[in-house]
């Protein structure tokens, strides 16, 4: 048996779950393929990996050549592996996911990215490759670490209400809270910033702002204070 025919025909390829939080609706960034495979499908930002490049720089680059978008924190969250889970031949792919604030990212369409936006991801219905299964991981893994680490801050504006707060943690997880019961929690973690100033330019009874003080988290963090929603 040949080794190098056998076991070095396979491709590696690294897909990006974006989520971002707009009008209270938990949205994934797709593009729509301008190319063979699933022309004109929705898929997420993805490609392959250069022969030599590492592969910590791929999604990076992935991403930028895609999107445009730069300087997003992207975290490894699995491997997808099955045999035919790519047309062209054998594609294992490493998948990460990323939480970004709509408001301050502008992604347009590059390379084989023929149109790119933002999808309500309970709407979603089927995706170009294996994507809803990447995509529906990478979910899995935001609705536990979000109940475990204050991460859901990174897609809020920088002073937010608590309805907003609660509104992100209703779509994350796919149900609804206890408004009384939610407020006292988050407010008994004392990682808030109360900011003395309210909501301007809204119809209904403006309501308090706060931000999250990462300070305070990250000390408390130190003495082992747990993060728990």
């Amino acid at each position: 048996m040949s080794v190098g025919n056998t076991f070095f025909k396979t491709a590696f390829s690294v897909d990006n779950v974006i989520f971002g939080f707009d009008d209270s609706l938990l949205k994934v960034l797709l593009i729509k393929r301008a190319e063979r495979p699933f022309k004109d499908q929705w898929a997420l930002p993805g490609d392959l990996v250069f022969p030599e490049e590492h592969l910590d720089d791929a999604p990076k680059r992935v991403l930028r050549e895609l999107t445009g978008l730069e300087n997003v924190f992207l975290e490894q969250v699995a491997t997808f592996g099955k045999v035919d889970r790519h047309p062209v031949g054998r594609v294992i792919t490493i998948a990460y996911y990323s939480l970004v604030n709509i408001a301050k990212v502008h992604p347009k369409p590059h390379s084989f990215a023929e149109e790119i936006s933002w999808h309500e991801v309970s709407k979603i219905q089927s995706l170009a490759f294996d994507h809803m299964l990447i995509m529906n991981k990478c979910l899995q893994n935001l609705k536990s670490k979000v109940r475990t680490q204050p991460i859901g801050f990174e897609l809020l504006p920088q002073k937010f209400t608590l309805s907003e707060l609660q509104d992100l943690y209703e779509a994350v997880l796919g149900k609804s809270l206890d408004k009384r019961n939610f407020r006292k929690k988050i407010l008994s973690l004392e990682v808030l910033l109360d900011q003395e100033e309210y909501q301007q330019g809204v119809a209904h009874r403006p309501a308090k702002l706060y931000q999250f003080d990462r300070l305070r988290y990250e000390e408390a963090k130190s003495l082992g204070f747990t993060f728990e929603v």
